[in-house]
């Protein structure tokens, strides 16, 4: 079955340069930091964010903030950007969250709208009988940049939440690295429970926090924010990335091991073409199905509680051994190890 609908690329100019680009800026010029060095490399120029018009790509995005990293030098410019980013000010999408009656309806509109409000990540929800699990994937391509755009995302939720609900909310911090030499920015910025080498990146918090009342809903306001940031998305074209899109159609065939071939003929081009265009996001077909394969796996362990034999077997793997050697290849560790890491 086909692909339905479109989707944007690293080069396609989708995003509106004077919405989270602009937000990185000011922080820099905010440090006295020179614009024309800022924007070396971006194909832009100030002006151009002055307008209001300019479109750009994640590539040109993910340059600015190479070269805000570089010249600010900061351990804490990435959490004090994120900061910075939710619900911001972008017009019906940021009033999508402001208006949204409970937690579970902001992160929903957060993951609606996720072109506009959260381009180069991609955020999803999990929900399992206790918890609520916040996690990103790789949205564009973001190499060297993943770690910065992963600690502002989790500060741009986290800071958000709490102007929404009036209080800091019992978020748990996982990240997939190790412990970082600047562990005392975390703590500072996201707070205390911060756990790290945990295999995937998301926050979680007990599901009875998803639908408590906030106290800035505003039913009319919402529904009519949601209609218009909706038609801002259909003139954008596109709702989700090529990684985004292929992660989904990955995930819901997680058990039948699909082929290159089988995905590349779903999104209506040949096998050649999607090896160039995963390609071009510094990816390529099979990392991106172990990418499914492991957090399917993490679920089963850590959610469900199943055994080594039942992952195996769930995942179609109908040889111990074989499956062992994958999910080191995945995770770096063996199940026995994950499960110790997990105190289970």
């Amino acid at each position: 079955m086909a692909i339905k609908g479109s989707w944007y690329e690293c080069d396609s100019r989708f995003i509106p340069a004077h919405y989270q680009p602009a937000t990185l800026i000011d922080l820099a010029l905010s440090r006295d930091i020179d614009s024309h060095r800022l924007l070396r490399g971006t194909g832009l120029f100030y002006e151009d964010i002055l307008a209001g018009e300019q479109r750009i790509s994640a590539q040109q995005f993910l340059t600015l903030i190479g070269n805000a990293r570089r010249l600010l030098d900061a351990d804490d410019t990435s959490f004090l950007f994120g900061q910075r980013l939710l619900p911001g000010h972008y017009g019906a999408s940021s009033h999508t969250l402001l208006h949204a009656e409970h937690l579970q309806d902001a992160l929903g509109q957060l993951i609606r709208h996720r072109a506009l409000l959260s381009p180069l990540l991609s955020p999803r929800l999990l929900l399992d009988e206790q918890d609520a699990w916040l996690y990103w994937v790789d949205a564009c391509g973001a190499g060297e940049q993943y770690r910065f755009l992963l600690e502002a995302s989790m500060a741009a939720v986290a800071g958000m939440c709490r102007r929404l609900s009036g209080e800091r909310l019992p978020w748990r911090f996982h990240f997939a690295h190790g412990q970082p030499r600047y562990i005392e920015q975390y703590w500072v910025h996201l707070g205390e429970e911060v756990l790290f080498d945990r295999q995937i990146d998301a926050l979680q918090i007990p599901r009875a926090w998803l639908t408590r009342p906030l106290p800035e809903a505003s039913l009319t306001a919402g529904r009519v924010a949601r209609q218009e940031s909706t038609r801002l998305l259909e003139a954008l074209g596109a709702r989700a990335s090529l990684l985004d899109r292929l992660y989904n159609w990955l995930l819901e065939r997680v058990r039948e091991a699909p082929v290159l071939e089988q995905a590349a003929e779903a999104f209506e081009m040949s096998p050649a073409t999607l090896k160039r265009k995963l390609q071009k996001h510094g990816t390529h077909y099979q990392e991106q199905r172990d990418l499914v394969r492991k957090h399917v796996a993490l679920y089963l362990y850590r959610i469900k509680g199943y055994s080594n034999e039942e992952v195996a077997a769930y995942l179609h793997f109908h040889d111990a051994t074989n499956f062992r050697r994958s999910f080191k290849r995945w995770t770096g560790l063996s199940p026995s190890a994950l499960r110790q890491l997990f105190g289970a």
